[in-house]
Protein backbone atom coordinates (compact mmCIF):
# COMPACT_ATOMS: atom_id res chain seq x y z
CA UNK A 1 0.00 0.00 0.00
CA UNK A 2 1.01 3.42 -0.48
CA UNK A 3 2.90 5.20 1.92
CA UNK A 4 3.67 9.28 2.99
CA UNK A 5 6.47 10.90 2.63
CA UNK A 6 7.09 11.97 6.07
CA UNK A 7 5.53 10.71 9.20
CA UNK A 8 6.43 11.79 12.54
CA UNK A 9 5.83 8.31 15.50
CA UNK A 10 4.59 9.35 19.06
CA UNK A 11 5.90 7.06 21.67
CA UNK A 12 9.43 5.36 21.32
CA UNK A 13 8.67 2.37 23.26
CA UNK A 14 8.28 -1.11 21.50
CA UNK A 15 5.80 -0.50 19.31
CA UNK A 16 6.99 2.90 18.18
CA UNK A 17 10.63 2.03 17.62
CA UNK A 18 9.37 -0.73 15.17
CA UNK A 19 7.20 1.65 13.27
CA UNK A 20 10.25 3.80 13.07
CA UNK A 21 12.27 0.98 11.66
CA UNK A 22 9.56 0.07 9.41
CA UNK A 23 8.72 3.35 7.76
CA UNK A 24 12.47 3.80 7.28
CA UNK A 25 13.10 0.39 5.17
CA UNK A 26 10.44 2.13 2.71
CA UNK A 27 12.33 5.84 2.44
CA UNK A 28 9.56 7.53 4.43
CA UNK A 29 11.18 10.27 6.69
CA UNK A 30 10.16 9.78 10.26
CA UNK A 31 10.53 12.40 13.03
CA UNK A 32 10.58 10.70 16.61
CA UNK A 33 8.64 11.85 19.59
CA UNK A 34 7.97 11.11 23.70
CA UNK A 35 5.01 10.88 25.40
CA UNK A 36 5.21 14.57 26.39
CA UNK A 37 4.80 16.74 23.85
CA UNK A 38 2.85 20.01 24.06
CA UNK A 39 4.79 23.38 23.56
CA UNK A 40 4.83 25.24 20.10
CA UNK A 41 8.72 23.64 19.34
CA UNK A 42 7.28 20.28 19.85
CA UNK A 43 4.18 21.11 17.52
CA UNK A 44 6.57 21.86 14.59
CA UNK A 45 7.67 18.69 14.65
CA UNK A 46 3.90 17.72 12.46
CA UNK A 47 5.17 20.54 10.02
CA UNK A 48 5.19 19.07 7.30
CA UNK A 49 4.50 15.75 7.97
CA UNK A 50 2.01 13.48 6.39
CA UNK A 51 0.95 10.60 9.11
CA UNK A 52 0.88 10.66 12.78
CA UNK A 53 1.49 6.92 14.37
CA UNK A 54 0.73 6.65 17.45
CA UNK A 55 2.22 4.26 20.54
CA UNK A 56 -1.25 2.47 22.20
CA UNK A 57 -0.24 4.03 25.43
CA UNK A 58 -0.53 7.06 24.41
CA UNK A 59 -3.88 8.92 24.76
CA UNK A 60 -6.13 10.49 22.20
CA UNK A 61 -6.04 13.92 23.89
CA UNK A 62 -2.03 14.32 23.98
CA UNK A 63 -1.25 17.75 22.73
CA UNK A 64 0.01 16.16 19.36
CA UNK A 65 -2.09 14.21 18.69
CA UNK A 66 -4.84 16.94 18.96
CA UNK A 67 -2.91 18.85 16.97
CA UNK A 68 -2.25 16.18 14.15
CA UNK A 69 -5.79 15.94 13.99
CA UNK A 70 -6.76 20.05 13.70
CA UNK A 71 -4.07 19.97 11.09
CA UNK A 72 -6.16 16.92 8.97
CA UNK A 73 -2.73 15.00 9.47
CA UNK A 74 -4.05 11.03 9.92
CA UNK A 75 -3.41 9.45 12.90
CA UNK A 76 -2.88 5.81 12.52
CA UNK A 77 -2.24 2.82 14.94
CA UNK A 78 1.15 0.63 15.05
CA UNK A 79 -1.29 -2.11 14.32
CA UNK A 80 -2.54 -0.34 11.41
CA UNK A 81 1.24 0.52 10.20
CA UNK A 82 1.37 -3.23 9.95
CA UNK A 83 -1.34 -4.19 8.48
CA UNK A 84 -0.41 -1.80 5.44
CA UNK A 85 2.98 -2.51 5.36
CA UNK A 86 2.74 -6.87 5.35
CA UNK A 87 1.62 -9.10 3.25
CA UNK A 88 -0.05 -11.38 5.55
CA UNK A 89 -3.08 -12.66 6.33
CA UNK A 90 -3.77 -11.63 9.76
CA UNK A 91 -6.20 -13.25 12.51
CA UNK A 92 -7.06 -10.82 14.98
CA UNK A 93 -7.97 -11.47 18.94
CA UNK A 94 -9.59 -8.97 20.79
CA UNK A 95 -11.77 -8.94 23.96
CA UNK A 96 -11.47 -7.35 27.60
CA UNK A 97 -10.00 -11.19 28.75
CA UNK A 98 -8.11 -14.03 27.44
CA UNK A 99 -6.73 -12.38 24.73
CA UNK A 100 -3.21 -13.27 24.93
CA UNK A 101 -3.79 -16.55 26.07
CA UNK A 102 -5.93 -17.62 23.06
CA UNK A 103 -3.61 -15.63 20.59
CA UNK A 104 -0.65 -17.76 22.01
CA UNK A 105 -2.61 -21.18 21.74
CA UNK A 106 -3.77 -20.03 17.77
CA UNK A 107 -0.33 -19.41 17.39
CA UNK A 108 0.70 -23.08 18.52
CA UNK A 109 -2.08 -24.14 16.44
CA UNK A 110 -1.21 -22.61 13.29
CA UNK A 111 2.63 -22.33 13.62
CA UNK A 112 2.33 -18.78 13.47
CA UNK A 113 4.12 -15.67 14.78
CA UNK A 114 2.30 -13.53 17.46
CA UNK A 115 2.28 -10.25 17.24
CA UNK A 116 1.03 -6.74 18.77
CA UNK A 117 -0.13 -6.37 22.25
CA UNK A 118 1.72 -9.37 23.34
CA UNK A 119 5.07 -9.63 22.75
CA UNK A 120 6.39 -7.98 19.00
CA UNK A 121 4.73 -5.35 18.08
CA UNK A 122 3.16 -6.07 14.30
CA UNK A 123 6.07 -4.11 12.08
CA UNK A 124 8.90 -5.91 13.85
CA UNK A 125 7.49 -8.82 11.37
CA UNK A 126 8.22 -6.67 8.47
CA UNK A 127 10.58 -8.55 6.32
CA UNK A 128 10.86 -11.75 8.44
CA UNK A 129 7.35 -13.53 7.43
CA UNK A 130 6.69 -15.69 4.54
CA UNK A 131 3.94 -13.45 2.39
CA UNK A 132 1.21 -15.07 2.31
CA UNK A 133 1.66 -16.77 6.09
CA UNK A 134 -0.87 -16.54 8.51
CA UNK A 135 0.28 -13.89 11.56
CA UNK A 136 -1.64 -13.87 14.56
CA UNK A 137 -2.22 -9.93 15.78
CA UNK A 138 -3.41 -9.49 19.71
CA UNK A 139 -5.85 -6.34 19.32
CA UNK A 140 -6.55 -3.91 22.62
CA UNK A 141 -9.00 -1.20 22.31
CA UNK A 142 -6.24 1.65 22.71
CA UNK A 143 -4.61 0.03 19.27
CA UNK A 144 -8.30 -0.18 17.71
CA UNK A 145 -8.83 3.46 18.39
CA UNK A 146 -6.65 4.51 15.25
CA UNK A 147 -7.15 1.88 12.91
CA UNK A 148 -8.98 2.98 9.46
CA UNK A 149 -8.01 0.26 6.51
CA UNK A 150 -6.80 -2.92 9.17
CA UNK A 151 -8.91 -6.13 7.56
CA UNK A 152 -8.13 -9.02 9.48
CA UNK A 153 -9.22 -12.15 7.53
CA UNK A 154 -10.25 -13.76 10.89
CA UNK A 155 -11.36 -11.59 13.96
CA UNK A 156 -11.97 -13.23 17.09
CA UNK A 157 -14.15 -10.91 20.15
CA UNK A 158 -13.66 -13.29 23.14
CA UNK A 159 -15.75 -11.09 25.45
CA UNK A 160 -16.81 -7.58 26.22
CA UNK A 161 -16.80 -6.36 29.91
CA UNK A 162 -16.23 -3.15 31.91
CA UNK A 163 -12.35 -2.04 31.83
CA UNK A 164 -10.26 1.26 30.90
CA UNK A 165 -12.82 2.95 31.74
CA UNK A 166 -10.72 5.40 33.16
CA UNK A 167 -9.61 5.96 29.10
CA UNK A 168 -12.58 5.49 27.48
CA UNK A 169 -14.53 7.27 29.79
CA UNK A 170 -17.92 4.52 29.44
CA UNK A 171 -18.15 1.19 28.77
CA UNK A 172 -19.97 2.29 25.78
CA UNK A 173 -16.93 3.71 23.83
CA UNK A 174 -14.92 0.72 25.32
CA UNK A 175 -17.19 -1.35 23.53
CA UNK A 176 -16.62 0.60 19.99
CA UNK A 177 -13.47 0.60 20.04
CA UNK A 178 -13.46 -3.43 20.65
CA UNK A 179 -15.72 -3.80 17.82
CA UNK A 180 -13.78 -1.68 15.40
CA UNK A 181 -11.75 -5.00 14.38
CA UNK A 182 -14.36 -6.40 12.09
CA UNK A 183 -15.59 -2.99 10.82
CA UNK A 184 -13.59 -3.46 7.84
CA UNK A 185 -14.16 -7.57 6.95
CA UNK A 186 -15.39 -7.92 3.67
CA UNK A 187 -17.35 -11.17 2.17
CA UNK A 188 -15.18 -13.84 2.37
CA UNK A 189 -13.84 -12.86 5.75
CA UNK A 190 -14.82 -14.41 9.26
CA UNK A 191 -16.00 -12.81 12.24
CA UNK A 192 -15.78 -15.12 15.55
CA UNK A 193 -18.05 -14.45 18.21
CA UNK A 194 -19.77 -15.48 21.41
CA UNK A 195 -22.80 -16.97 20.86
CA UNK A 196 -25.78 -14.57 20.72
CA UNK A 197 -23.98 -11.44 20.67
CA UNK A 198 -25.06 -9.02 17.87
CA UNK A 199 -24.37 -5.71 16.86
CA UNK A 200 -21.34 -6.69 14.82
CA UNK A 201 -20.13 -4.42 12.39
CA UNK A 202 -18.37 -5.17 8.89
CA UNK A 203 -19.42 -7.84 6.12
CA UNK A 204 -17.97 -11.36 7.29
CA UNK A 205 -19.55 -14.49 7.79
CA UNK A 206 -20.16 -15.28 11.20
CA UNK A 207 -18.74 -18.07 13.24
CA UNK A 208 -19.79 -18.13 16.92
CA UNK A 209 -18.93 -20.28 19.54
CA UNK A 210 -19.59 -21.29 23.35
CA UNK A 211 -17.58 -22.73 26.73
CA UNK A 212 -19.67 -26.09 26.51
CA UNK A 213 -18.86 -26.52 22.67
CA UNK A 214 -17.16 -29.92 21.74
CA UNK A 215 -14.03 -29.53 20.79
CA UNK A 216 -11.43 -31.58 18.96
CA UNK A 217 -9.54 -32.54 22.37
CA UNK A 218 -9.77 -30.65 26.18
CA UNK A 219 -7.53 -27.92 26.60
CA UNK A 220 -4.59 -28.65 28.73
CA UNK A 221 -4.65 -25.22 30.63
CA UNK A 222 -6.94 -25.01 33.56
CA UNK A 223 -10.50 -23.07 34.24
CA UNK A 224 -13.66 -22.94 32.48
CA UNK A 225 -12.74 -19.56 31.25
CA UNK A 226 -10.03 -21.16 29.43
CA UNK A 227 -12.04 -23.73 27.80
CA UNK A 228 -14.10 -20.60 26.59
CA UNK A 229 -10.92 -19.62 25.29
CA UNK A 230 -9.93 -22.75 23.34
CA UNK A 231 -13.71 -22.79 22.16
CA UNK A 232 -13.13 -19.64 20.45
CA UNK A 233 -9.64 -20.91 19.14
CA UNK A 234 -10.84 -23.92 17.71
CA UNK A 235 -13.03 -21.66 15.47
CA UNK A 236 -10.76 -18.98 14.86
CA UNK A 237 -8.30 -22.23 13.69
CA UNK A 238 -10.84 -23.72 11.51
CA UNK A 239 -11.21 -20.98 9.85
CA UNK A 240 -8.01 -20.30 8.91
CA UNK A 241 -7.33 -23.28 7.49
CA UNK A 242 -6.00 -25.84 10.49
CA UNK A 243 -6.74 -29.41 10.55
CA UNK A 244 -8.27 -31.02 13.50
CA UNK A 245 -5.26 -33.29 14.12
CA UNK A 246 -3.54 -29.84 14.10
CA UNK A 247 -6.53 -28.12 16.90
CA UNK A 248 -6.49 -30.99 18.93
CA UNK A 249 -2.26 -31.51 19.20
CA UNK A 250 -2.32 -27.14 19.92
CA UNK A 251 -5.25 -27.76 22.66
CA UNK A 252 -3.64 -30.97 24.44
CA UNK A 253 0.15 -29.11 24.30
CA UNK A 254 -0.45 -25.75 24.81
CA UNK A 255 1.02 -24.87 28.55
CA UNK A 256 -0.66 -21.23 29.01
CA UNK A 257 1.02 -17.79 29.08
CA UNK A 258 3.12 -16.07 31.86
CA UNK A 259 1.47 -14.12 34.16
CA UNK A 260 -2.18 -16.01 33.72
CA UNK A 261 -2.91 -18.00 36.37
CA UNK A 262 0.94 -19.49 36.07
CA UNK A 263 1.77 -22.09 38.78
CA UNK A 264 5.09 -20.45 40.15
CA UNK A 265 5.66 -23.08 43.10
CA UNK A 266 4.24 -25.48 45.54
CA UNK A 267 5.54 -24.60 48.70
CA UNK A 268 4.41 -26.05 52.15
CA UNK A 269 1.31 -27.94 50.66
CA UNK A 270 0.53 -24.52 49.63
CA UNK A 271 0.22 -23.16 45.70
CA UNK A 272 1.31 -19.74 44.82
CA UNK A 273 -0.18 -18.93 41.17
CA UNK A 274 0.70 -15.48 39.22
CA UNK A 275 -2.68 -13.91 37.82
CA UNK A 276 -0.61 -10.71 37.60
CA UNK A 277 -2.35 -10.65 33.97
CA UNK A 278 -5.74 -10.13 35.71
CA UNK A 279 -5.46 -6.13 35.46
CA UNK A 280 -9.26 -5.82 35.99
CA UNK A 281 -12.45 -7.16 37.78
CA UNK A 282 -13.21 -9.67 35.35
CA UNK A 283 -10.26 -11.29 34.93
CA UNK A 284 -9.80 -11.70 38.58
CA UNK A 285 -13.27 -13.45 38.80
CA UNK A 286 -12.28 -15.90 36.34
CA UNK A 287 -8.94 -16.16 38.45
CA UNK A 288 -11.01 -16.92 41.61
CA UNK A 289 -13.65 -19.47 39.68
CA UNK A 290 -10.31 -21.44 38.40
CA UNK A 291 -9.44 -23.05 42.14
CA UNK A 292 -11.66 -25.38 44.16
CA UNK A 293 -9.51 -24.19 47.12
CA UNK A 294 -9.05 -22.03 50.27
CA UNK A 295 -7.88 -18.87 48.47
CA UNK A 296 -5.28 -16.30 50.01
CA UNK A 297 -6.16 -13.68 46.97
CA UNK A 298 -3.45 -10.44 46.89
CA UNK A 299 -5.81 -7.43 45.56
CA UNK A 300 -4.84 -3.81 44.16
CA UNK A 301 -2.83 -1.79 42.33
CA UNK A 302 -4.47 1.14 40.72
CA UNK A 303 -8.78 1.25 40.12
CA UNK A 304 -9.43 1.52 36.59
CA UNK A 305 -12.61 3.07 37.35
CA UNK A 306 -14.05 -0.27 37.98
CA UNK A 307 -16.51 -0.80 40.92
CA UNK A 308 -15.14 -3.94 43.10
CA UNK A 309 -18.60 -5.39 44.10
CA UNK A 310 -18.76 -8.39 41.88
CA UNK A 311 -15.32 -8.63 43.21
CA UNK A 312 -16.54 -8.51 47.11
CA UNK A 313 -19.14 -11.32 46.37
CA UNK A 314 -17.09 -13.59 44.29
CA UNK A 315 -14.63 -13.61 47.34
CA UNK A 316 -17.22 -14.05 49.87
CA UNK A 317 -17.32 -17.72 51.25
CA UNK A 318 -15.15 -18.19 48.31
CA UNK A 319 -11.46 -16.25 50.11
CA UNK A 320 -10.17 -16.97 53.29
CA UNK A 321 -8.24 -13.68 53.90
CA UNK A 322 -7.39 -10.86 50.89
CA UNK A 323 -4.21 -8.87 51.50
CA UNK A 324 -4.73 -5.48 49.35
CA UNK A 325 -1.73 -3.43 48.05
CA UNK A 326 -1.36 -0.19 46.15
CA UNK A 327 -3.38 3.11 45.45
CA UNK A 328 -6.78 1.23 45.21
CA UNK A 329 -6.19 -0.80 49.09
CA UNK A 330 -8.50 1.74 50.88
CA UNK A 331 -11.12 0.95 48.22
CA UNK A 332 -11.07 -2.39 47.86
CA UNK A 333 -11.41 -2.17 51.70
CA UNK A 334 -14.61 -0.27 51.88
CA UNK A 335 -15.78 -3.00 49.43
CA UNK A 336 -14.26 -6.20 51.01
CA UNK A 337 -15.91 -4.87 54.23
CA UNK A 338 -17.38 -8.10 55.68
CA UNK A 339 -14.45 -10.52 54.08
CA UNK A 340 -11.14 -10.84 56.29
CA UNK A 341 -8.57 -8.67 54.57
CA UNK A 342 -5.65 -6.44 55.64
CA UNK A 343 -3.92 -3.87 53.93
CA UNK A 344 -0.32 -4.99 53.37
CA UNK A 345 0.40 -1.90 51.34
CA UNK A 346 3.16 -3.78 48.79
CA UNK A 347 3.11 -7.21 47.05
CA UNK A 348 6.22 -7.99 49.79
CA UNK A 349 4.24 -7.88 52.88
CA UNK A 350 1.05 -9.55 50.99
CA UNK A 351 3.46 -12.84 50.00
CA UNK A 352 4.53 -13.08 53.59
CA UNK A 353 1.19 -12.72 55.06
CA UNK A 354 -0.10 -15.02 52.78
CA UNK A 355 2.65 -17.84 53.15
CA UNK A 356 2.46 -16.80 56.87
CA UNK A 357 -1.36 -17.60 57.10
CA UNK A 358 -2.20 -20.22 54.27
CA UNK A 359 -2.79 -23.77 55.30
CA UNK A 360 -1.55 -27.10 53.45
CA UNK A 361 -4.31 -27.53 50.48
CA UNK A 362 -4.81 -23.52 50.18
CA UNK A 363 -3.83 -21.33 46.82
CA UNK A 364 -2.19 -17.79 47.42
CA UNK A 365 -3.21 -16.13 44.36
CA UNK A 366 -2.12 -12.68 43.05
CA UNK A 367 -4.69 -11.67 40.33
CA UNK A 368 -4.69 -7.51 41.67
CA UNK A 369 -8.40 -7.00 39.70
CA UNK A 370 -5.78 -3.21 39.11
CA UNK A 371 -3.79 -1.83 37.26
CA UNK A 372 0.23 -1.76 38.03
CA UNK A 373 1.13 1.55 37.30
CA UNK A 374 1.35 2.82 40.87
CA UNK A 375 4.19 0.54 42.61
CA UNK A 376 5.17 -1.12 38.69
CA UNK A 377 6.35 -0.64 35.09
CA UNK A 378 3.34 -3.36 34.00
CA UNK A 379 1.63 -6.27 34.75
CA UNK A 380 5.25 -8.36 33.70
CA UNK A 381 7.19 -6.77 36.44
CA UNK A 382 4.53 -6.93 38.93
CA UNK A 383 4.34 -10.92 38.32
CA UNK A 384 8.51 -11.10 37.88
CA UNK A 385 8.77 -9.59 41.53
CA UNK A 386 5.85 -11.93 42.63
CA UNK A 387 7.94 -15.25 41.24
CA UNK A 388 11.16 -13.60 42.92
CA UNK A 389 9.13 -13.27 46.40
CA UNK A 390 8.00 -16.99 45.82
CA UNK A 391 10.72 -18.27 45.03
CA UNK A 392 12.55 -16.72 47.74
CA UNK A 393 10.28 -18.47 50.76
CA UNK A 394 12.18 -20.06 53.56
Amino acid sequence: MTLPRSAVVLGLARSGRAAVAALERRGVRVAGADRERGNDDELSLLDGAELLVKSPGVPGDAPLVAEARRREVPVWSEVELGFRVLDNPLLAVTGTNGKTTTSELLGAILSAPVAGNVGRALTDLDGEVDPGAWIVVEVSSFQLEDVHDFRPRVAVLLNLEPDHLDRHGSFDAYAAAKLRVFENQELGDVAVVPRGLGGIPGAARRATFDAEDPLPAEPRIPGAHNRENAAAATVAARAAGASEEEIARGLREFPGVEHRLELVREHAGVRYVNDSKATNVAAALRGIAAYDAPLHLILGGRAKGESFGLLADAARGRVERAYLVGEAADELAEALADVPHERSGDLERAVRGAAAAAAPGSVVLLSPACASYDQFRDYEERGDEFRRLVRALP
